[in-house]
């Protein structure tokens, strides 16, 4: 039996001119996670990332602080949805809102995307479609005793786990709205195919370390 282990990046820097970079929380959430696995004497076999920024940083902290691994391909297929440009689609001021209140105008932003309205660089099906597309290829690769870690974001690990546990996407909305910094989400894969074990696991970050954007 094989295992993928979905990992969220550290917290971006939201409201910076840079939204693709960790804040010193999100660096300090991937050192953790790295850290946690070095002292359980776990390392992952192989590793992927999105070809974000963010990804990028949360993979080399998590797996500099492990102290094992020789690095991680590249998959675009693990790239977020651009939620910056959907949101100001729906409402150009909506990036000058806090956090909070910028995620009440995302979601609404998205329940449009979702039903295919406006005019977006990438549509919500083809997002889906890459996204199972690049999962598809993880669990293939996933044979017995290979453990692959994939550094992503929280809307493609939240399409996944959807798809797994009610074999369509019907859950994303709800499990994205939860989804933490640097949490671990694991998919075991067997003769009977993948199956979501545990979601948005957190237990190697401090209380103070737990955030949401």
């Amino acid at each position: 039996m094989g295992s993928v282990h979905l990992i969220r990046h550290g917290q971006a820097s939201f409201g910076s001119d840079d939204y693709d970079q960790l804040s010193p929380t999100g660096m300090q959430q991937s050192t953790a996670l790295g850290m946690s696995w070095e002292a359980s004497g776990w390392a992952p076999t192989a590793a992927v990332a999105g070809s974000m920024k963010r990804h990028a940083q949360t993979a080399i902290a998590a797996i500099d602080a492990c102290g094992q691994g020789d690095g991680y391909d590249v998959d675009e297929g693990w790239n977020e949805y651009d939620h910056l440009a959907i949101a100001r689609a729906h409402d150009p001021a909506s990036l000058t809102l806090d956090a909070k209140a910028f995620q009440q105008h995302l979601n609404v932003a998205l329940d449009g995307w979702i039903a295919g309205e406006g005019d977006h660089d990438e549509t919500y099906q083809a997002f889906v479609d890459r996204v199972m597309t690049s999962f598809g290829q993880v669990a293939a690769a996933a044979g017995p005793g290979r453990s692959i870690a994939v550094f992503t974001s929280g809307g493609p690990i939240a399409m996944v786990a959807s798809h797994l546990l009610t074999g369509d996407d019907s859950a994303f909305q709800r499990i994205n709205d939860v989804m933490i910094n640097a949490a671990v989400s694991t998919v075991i894969v067997g003769s009977t195919g993948p199956r979501l074990l545990a979601l948005n696991e957190s237990t190697h970050l401090p209380r103070d370390l737990i955030t949401y954007r």
